[in-house]
């Protein structure tokens, strides 16, 4: 221990007052010193391992309204409406009666005794004949696919509307998710310099023997935290931007405009009805078209007529000989099915559908409250950190750096109030961009759903 304490720097009084060390206080003051000293003990890191943006690299600045056209036209977007553009084509293909079908028929050609001389088509004896057959369709077969069609393709075009607004509503999530990472930076950076020249005040008040070697190491190692924490920060940034890049169809990297909420801007919306909804929507266009399904199949029991003529010409006998004949199936007279399975089918497919509804909408009702709960909260608590956390926070960090200057606060009181203050300055930002998310999604639940 002797040889320990004539190797340790003589302090002044000044600077031994509240830091007179005990022998465990000696000893890792050493540890710390041996840790951190050195020439380069408070060089920021090189600029080599901070990202850089590309040299040239153009970084479109988007809004809010921007970044939600761009998600309402993403290629999820784009997915669903090929298949509302499929299911308006279904629509013309229900749209049509059978198509007639033309016969052509050469018979009683007389192999023992030949065919006799002459055309082909006029002196050979062949009976030909040429006719045409129609089915005649019963029961509203042709009205009921087309309903159905028109039904389905309503749906189609409710849950494209749907997958949009999902689409903006992940937009809000990332577009907000990197304001606050571009605010969270700035706000770091601004950390980072105050704790920069912190270090650097520290190390000449150590050569000047006002402090000691271990206050000096904790303002460094302060100033190699901000550093850290600045660098996590861009690198959070970079993943925000890659996210909204993949929602928005846009090139990394982007930057966005601070399209905060107004402070004065209502949070309260008149209560959504889930039956307006986009989605509830698509599964009531399904239960209708599950329910014509069901008509549908029962009208397979009204068998379907075909009506046929045709014209036969057989030299010899006649060169005009005309057939009428009519053919319908006899389901349901001698058959023994009478298409029970169908209807069985069409009927559980409708219980499935009203099933769907249900959930849908007991989703929706509870997605509504959810959002109504969280945008309640969220607004509370960025009231809170805006008009009372934030305020004697600075308050406090202020006076903390006023009475240090004078020499009445010893320099670990100081740490603790920066960092106090850098860890409110973050909670406010997070609350700030919860309020601003949920205040975004409500609004784009409450808004009228467009087809």
């Amino acid at each position: 221990m002797s040889e320990l304490s004539s190797r340790s720097p003589r302090l002044p009084l000044a600077a031994r007052g509240s830091h007179a060390p005990a022998c465990i206080r000696g000893l890792a003051a050493l540890s710390l010193l041996c840790l951190f000293a050195g020439p380069g003990m408070s060089q920021p890191l090189p600029a080599s391992v901070v990202p850089q943006a590309p040299v040239g690299a153009a970084t479109p600045t988007l809004g809010l309204p921007a970044v939600l056209q761009a998600a309402r036209d993403n290629i999820q977007v784009s997915i669903a409406r090929r298949l509302q553009a499929a299911a308006r084509a279904d629509v013309l293909a229900a749209d049509r009666a059978p198509t007639p079908v033309f016969s052509a028929k050469a018979g009683s050609i007389d192999l023992n005794n030949g065919i006799g001389p002459g055309s082909p088509l006029g002196g050979k004896r062949i009976d030909k004949e040429l006719g045409f057959d129609w089915t005649l369709e019963r029961g509203n077969k042709r009205a009921l696919r087309v309903r159905s069609a028109e039904y389905v393709s309503e749906a189609a075009a409710w849950e494209a509307s749907e997958v949009a607004l999902q689409q903006q509503l992940a937009a809000v999530q990332a577009f907000y998710e990197l304001l606050s990472a571009q605010e969270r930076i700035t706000q770091l950076e601004a950390l980072e310099r105050g704790a920069s020249e912190l270090s650097t005040a520290a190390q000449r008040r150590q050569r000047a023997g006002d402090i000691s070697q271990q206050d000096a190491v904790r303002t460094d190692i302060e100033f190699q935290r901000a550093i850290a924490e600045r660098l996590a920060a861009q690198a959070e940034r970079e993943r925000a931007s890659l996210a909204l890049a993949q929602l928005s169809g846009l090139a990394p990297p982007l930057a966005v405009r601070a399209d905060w909420p107004q402070a004065g801007q209502a949070d309260t919306l008149p209560s959504v009805n889930p039956d307006q909804r986009a989605d509830v929507r698509a599964a009531q266009r399904k239960v209708e078209a599950a329910r014509v399904a069901v008509e549908s199949a029962q009208a397979l029991r009204r068998n379907d007529v075909t009506v046929g003529t045709s014209l036969s010409h057989y030299p010899g006998t006649s060169r005009a000989l005309m057939e009428v004949r009519l053919a319908m199936p006899l389901a349901g007279i001698l058959g023994n099915y009478g298409y029970e399975g169908e209807i069985a089918r069409a009927h559980a497919q409708l219980a499935q559908a009203q099933d769907e509804l249900d959930r849908t909408r007991r989703l929706a009702q509870g997605e509504s409250a959810r959002l109504a709960q969280d945008l309640q909260a969220a607004r509370a608590r960025a009231a809170a950190f805006e008009a009372e956390i934030v305020p004697r926070a600075r308050r406090v960090a202020d006076l903390a750096e006023l009475a240090y200057s004078r020499g009445a606060l010893p320099l670990v009181d100081l740490i603790d109030a920066r960092r106090t203050l850098r860890a409110v300055l973050l909670e406010q930002l997070a609350a700030r961009t919860d309020h601003a998310r949920a205040l975004a999604s409500w609004q784009l639940r409450a808004s009228p759903a467009q087809p």
